[in-house]
């Protein structure tokens, strides 16, 4: 074994391990949460190399840099969208990915609905939910979010499965609950909603490498973690 896979293989367990752990604490089975591995600008050896060490679910943030690291790995992966999704990046994105964790807009929603009633797919989606009102971020605000996505729950060939968000970054994770705590509050009410009866599992995806943990703690269903397995990125 290689030092890079080792050294990966290492970091992977024990994120692991710290899964199983916030799930023991918060009386969750640890199979109900999916452990997200975000390659985002790592090397293709790191990414081998957790793949080896058995992870299984892939996230990336750039549609072309997905579809190069796809042609180079297992055909049995599974690979979720975390990005800002372009409008032309649509029809590859929905060729690859199983899910798509960052529908921000109702015009995306409808084009990723169509393009997969065009290839014969049936997409998983969750609605990203700009938390904290930034500017510099995407996704509906928090405010009006169940009358802001009613349309989307008729569509055929997009299920939205639940919610994901990327909220302000707070060093303090009692804050970052807070947050978690918000986005797990807007999953509740959706769920409570007519439209979405029987059709909306209420998927959380939340929590990164600093705060996996908390977010586990707080319902997250889906846990996005790059550095923590990968480590640092090549500048």
């Amino acid at each position: 074994m290689s030092s890079v896979e080792s050294t990966v293989a290492e970091r992977l367990e024990s994120v692991r391990r710290r899964l199983r752990e916030a799930c023991e604490r918060s009386g969750r089975d640890a199979d109900e949460v999916t452990l997200l591995g975000i390659g985002k600008r790592q090397p293709i050896e790191r990414v081998r190399a957790a793949i080896a060490a058995g992870l299984r679910t892939l996230g990336e943030n750039q549609v072309q840099e997905a579809v190069a690291k796809s042609a180079e790995l297992p055909v049995d992966l599974e690979w979720h969208f975390v990005g800002h999704l372009q409008s032309n990046k649509v029809k590859p994105a929905v060729r690859l990915f199983d899910v798509i964790h960052s529908v921000d807009r109702l015009k995306i929603a409808r084009r990723i609905d169509g393009e997969a009633g065009r290839q014969g797919r049936r997409i998983e989606g969750m609605i990203e939910v700009n938390l904290g009102g930034e500017p510099s971020k995407h996704g509906f605000p928090a405010s009006g979010l169940i009358e802001a996505i009613r349309p989307l729950a008729g569509l055929e060939h997009l299920r939205v499965a639940g919610l994901m968000a990327i909220p302000p970054y707070e060093e303090d994770l009692a804050a970052a609950r807070g947050w978690f705590r918000r986005l797990r509050e807007l999953r509740d009410e959706i769920a409570a909603r007519p439209e979405w009866d029987g059709t909306f599992p209420g998927w959380l995806s939340m929590g990164m490498s600093h705060d996996f943990e908390a977010a586990i703690e707080e319902g997250a269903t889906h846990v996005r973690v790059g550095t923590s397995i990968f480590g640092a990125r090549p500048t």
